[in-house]
């Protein structure tokens, strides 16, 4: 009779490959967002992704290959959201403001993501550093051929060399806002981009219309 009752007990079902590797990526970028990759242990990520050790290791390697894998998707989320198709948008203005408010959305939903993207980096020798280090460029790279984008029906369009300093920077300024909104956390991810938006337009805007600033006679230039 018992038996019986323990034949008719259902089974666990053994998930598709990438079903389990994307459980075990979510559980390890929650890791590794809270404790940064030294103090992060596998044991943790095993237990979080609800799966053992020795399986851990089987599906996507030791400690390093896990943390790199992590930020190869984050990374390819973050450049697929401020990347996405947003259809026909009329004026250059409007083409950035809706990339940023999609970068502060994706920040917003996906904090650990962002958290091992950003905090991660200053680690020099370490082997995730070129991961980083690749993804922001991808990042600046993006946001330079909006720009440059942005600037074609104006009096004088931009060229790269012009549009990759202003990309790196608004790749910069966009993380060091983001760090201050985690500290302030009532804001909405569309206040944030609104807040980006307008202390970048109020500058570029004037580029887009061929109009730069240079110093006056008065000036003094550094020595």
């Amino acid at each position: 009779m018992e038996e019986h009752r323990d034949s008719e007990r259902p089974r666990s079902r053994r998930l598709p490959r990438e079903v389990r590797e994307r459980q075990i990526l979510d559980a390890a970028v929650e890791v590794f967002a809270k404790h940064g990759f030294h103090n992060a242990s596998m044991d943790e990520i095993a237990e979080t992704a609800s799966i053992s050790k020795p399986m851990l290791y089987a599906y996507l390697g030791a400690k390093d290959e896990l943390f790199i894998a992590c930020v190869r998707r984050e990374a390819a989320k973050l450049v697929e959201a401020i990347g996405a198709d947003i259809g026909e948008v009329a004026t250059p203005a409007d083409q950035l403001w809706h990339r940023l408010h999609m970068f502060f959305e994706y920040v917003q939903v996906n904090k650990a993501g962002w958290q091992l993207l950003h905090r991660q980096g200053d680690v020099p020798g370490e082997p995730y550093v070129q991961e980083l280090s690749e993804w922001r460029e991808r990042a600046t790279d993006l946001i330079a051929a909006l720009l440059a984008e942005a600037t074609t029906q104006s009096p004088q369009p931009m060229q790269s060399e012009q549009t990759e300093p202003f990309a790196a920077a608004l790749v910069g300024a966009g993380e060091a806002l983001v760090e201050w909104w985690f500290q302030h956390p009532d804001f909405t991810a569309e206040g944030m981009a609104m807040r980006l938006m307008n202390m970048l337009w109020l500058g570029f805007g004037e580029l887009v219309e061929g109009r730069s600033w240079f110093p006056t006679a008065e000036t003094p230039t550094p020595s």
